[in-house]
């Protein structure tokens, strides 16, 4: 069953829809501050049926009206937790999940493009700070660093947009639903 925006906004129908299995898709926020990308990763997360979103560091949580609106209601269907670092986020989750390959999307030396990436199933993808990035700490702990090509005289795309362009490239590479 597939729900329209004003279902969704009325909260119709997410505990009949039964939502079954997920993807081993976990998506780690590192200090994103915009709450309408926030909310517009929940919806991402939805689309692809991510197992979970962390929150970390200054990201706002649920519920807050930004993030509502902005996610259409898809925190209520997307399971989402608060850590208070990355760091810790990623160290939890590797403890958690067995063979967790966790992978940033940032622009960094050491990154390769989004599209000639191995990934593998279970995933954990972060994003960071909408201008400072993910940090250094956190790339340390990082299997990969993956990023998008810039071929205009901007230096980068929105935090939602790039992590959407590789959650895709995801599904079409890894063995996903």
């Amino acid at each position: 069953m597939k729900l329209n925006a004003k279902q969704l906004r009325k909260g119709m129908g997410f505990r009949e829809l039964g939502i079954g299995d997920r993807n081993e898709i976990y998506i780690i926020l590192d200090n994103v501050l915009d709450t309408y990308n926030i909310g517009s990763i929940f919806r991402l997360a939805d689309a692809v049926v991510a197992n979970k979103i962390i929150l970390t560091g200054g990201s706002t949580t649920p519920p807050n009206p930004r993030i509502k609106k902005a996610s259409i209601n898809t925190t209520e269907v997307v399971s989402w937790e608060y850590v208070e670092s990355a760091s810790v986020a990623i160290k939890n989750l590797q403890l958690q999940v067995e063979n967790l390959q966790v992978v940033a999307v940032e622009q960094s030396k050491n990154s390769v493009p989004y599209d000639k990436f191995n990934y593998q199933l279970p995933l954990c993808l972060l994003v960071g700070h909408e201008t400072d990035g993910v940090s250094q700490e956190v790339l340390d702990l990082c299997d990969g660093v993956v990023e998008l090509p810039m071929y205009g005289v901007n230096i980068s795309l929105n935090v939602m947009v790039s992590l959407g362009i590789v959650l895709y490239k995801t599904l079409e590479k890894a063995d996903t639903k």
